[in-house]
């Protein structure tokens, strides 16, 4: 069920009731009202939580800083032209919306995007030190709210990005307000990518390919267009996208290139690993990445950063990705990543997100390849799946992720089965069954192959169910329910 909601006005109202009626301090009148709309199960995550500032203006008005600071910034772009210090009130938005969700919708809500994108215009073609506070303002702003970019900010994005690729630091707040602008929204993201924003963020990579930060964030943009995270659509174009990017754009070459340049930077390598997994979403592509050294790249970066738990879960996923191209599979057999997979589990394995890419990642290397499944075997690979199980039996997606793993295992090599229900295999799958509605498939599945008795359920009998009209529910009635009839053969 929904919870309740209150307007900010609301909520205001009964902290001010609080210090002017019952005379409490404006601590406790602001605690005493959270616990009392809490109690009554009304979501307060839109509210701003805290007591109202008096205004500027000598007015005796109350209100919160940031609109207070927002009425000053509309004020401000009614003028003939921007005043000088406009640059403090676009910091001070700035501060007051990285506070919390909560600052920003009520600045929202307040018309704060036109008169935010108003400053932006103007400072279009000002100096780079305003327009990085606009830009920096308007950031904040569409954080978790993207629906409040309209065709106007869409096209002054493109063109900021365009006018000044060549200002790492502007290119930056640019491409963190696309990426803001692109969470959760499908309809931005077609837009922008119409609009010719994948240019200017490979371009960026490109060109900034030394920045750490603009590298960084250019990623993550990248990897937002491929996202499919918009409930409000039935299907989205990250496929489509995806292809853009590496065939019109050359996103492959230029991920991996870049990954070169950032060998110690963890956060950017984590970022680009990302970014690779999610565009290897066609057989060649997985081949074109082992091609241009990016199988090479992920091994070393395996090697090198087996300590970093975040690290080591994307390239896992990276390498799962690529994999799904069976010659990739025997690649990353020969080039000793089993290995270091289980090696990387066995360090991190109280961390169940490392754990379920890991069984992933081997899942996938085990598909349809007896040879890579007894390199898997002799490295301890169904061992360490077995411990994930035992470590996180309440975490579905590593019960899932280890059944699949065992089953691809043994599907093809039944000489496993007794090694593996050794281990103490069938115990540990029953229990996930028990505990997991969707360990269902790929429990039974895996007690099925390892030989164990299983109960399958029979999902479809034969008969076919009709959906009639009622006129037509007593002739149907007298047709007995029953199997289909057997072909007559046809003699030769």
């Amino acid at each position: 069920m929904d919870k309740r909601r209150i307007t900010q006005e609301t909520f205001d109202a009964v902290v001010r009731e609080n210090i002017d009626d019952f005379e409490m301090d404006a601590e406790d009148a602001l605690k005493e009202a959270i616990e009392q709309f809490e109690s009554q199960g009304v979501d307060l995550s839109n509210i701003v939580k805290a007591v109202p500032n008096s205004s500027d203006n000598n007015s005796g008005d109350q209100t919160h800083e940031v609109l207070q600071v927002l009425e000053s910034l509309r004020l401000a772009t009614l003028a003939p032209s921007l005043p000088a210090d406009i640059t403090e009130d676009l910091t001070r938005f700035t501060k007051q919306c990285s506070l919390g969700f909560a600052q920003r919708h009520l600045a929202a809500q307040k018309d704060a995007y036109p008169t935010i994108l108003s400053c932006c215009l103007k400072l279009l073609d000002n100096d780079t030190a305003a327009l990085s506070s606009a830009l920096s303002a308007l950031s904040s702003l569409t954080d978790g709210q993207p629906d409040l970019l309209d065709e106007q900010g869409r096209n002054f994005l493109v063109k900021a990005l365009d006018e000044h690729k060549e200002d790492p630091n502007l290119t930056c707040l640019g491409v963190r307000t696309v990426r803001h602008c692109c969470l959760k929204h499908e309809q931005n993201r077609q837009d922008l990518v119409k609009a010719g924003v994948l240019a200017l963020l490979t371009g960026a990579i490109t060109r900034h390919v030394g920045c750490a930060e603009v590298v960084r964030e250019a990623c993550a943009a990248l990897r937002m267009m491929m996202f499919d995270d918009d409930v409000r659509v039935p299907f989205g174009h990250a496929h489509e996208h995806a292809k853009m990017i590496v065939l019109e754009h050359s996103g492959l070459k230029v991920i991996i290139q870049a990954a070169k340049e950032h060998p110690q930077n963890t956060l950017v390598l984590s970022e680009l690993c990302a970014t690779l997994s999610r565009l290897a979403v066609r057989n060649e592509f997985c081949q074109d990445i082992v091609d241009l050294g990016g199988l090479k790249f992920m091994i070393d970066l395996l090697a090198d950063s087996l300590d970093s738990k975040e690290l080591v879960r994307q390239v896992f996923s990276a390498i799962k990705a690529i994999a799904g191209n069976d010659d990739v599979k025997d690649g990353v057999v020969d080039a000793g990543c089993v290995e270091l997979i289980v090696m990387a589990m066995n360090r991190h394995m109280s961390n169940a997100q490392v754990c379920d890419q890991g069984c992933a990642a081997l899942c996938v290397v085990a598909l349809r390849k007896p040879k890579n499944c007894k390199v898997i075997m002799e490295n301890g690979g169904a061992l360490a799946a077995l411990q994930a199980m035992r470590t996180h039996p309440g975490v579905v997606n590593v019960q899932k992720q280890s059944c699949m793993l065992l089953r691809n295992l043994v599907s093809r090599n039944r000489d496993f089965n007794q090694p593996i229900l050794e281990m103490g295999a069938e115990a540990l799958i029953r229990q996930a069954l028990a505990s997991h509605q969707d360990c269902g498939d790929v429990g039974r599945a895996a007690l099925r192959d390892l030989g164990c008795p299983v109960e399958l359920r029979e999902l479809w009998t034969g008969a076919i169910t009709f959906l009639v009209s009622a006129s037509r529910v007593s002739t149907l009635s007298r047709v007995p329910a029953c199997h289909p009839e057997p072909r007559a053969r046809v003699p030769p």
